[in-house]
């Protein structure tokens, strides 16, 4: 990964873009360490689709797990006089 100040990132801005294509440019300050990584939009829309799918199948998997005991019709109208 690229590591860049922002004065740096701000005078060769064109050139850090480009290399974001191919690798995240990370950008850096002294005393707050990490300020921005700029991506490419591909990289951007696979890591947000990547969250995304691990989002869904971890509530999948929680709902799975809250699945209360299931009782069948015939039990239940037994259950119930009917």
């Amino acid at each position: 990964m690229t590591s860049v100040t922002p004065s740096q990132f701000r005078d060769q801005q064109r050139t850090y873009i480009a290399a974001a294509q191919r690798e995240p440019v990370e950008i850096t300050s002294r005393g707050a360490g990490r300020r921005a990584v700029v991506v490419s939009p591909e990289f951007y829309d696979r890591a947000v689709a990547a969250l995304e799918d691990l989002a869904d199948a971890l509530a999948a998997a929680e709902a799975r797990a809250e699945q209360e005991l299931r009782v069948s019709h015939e039990d239940l109208r037994r259950e119930l006089g009917i």
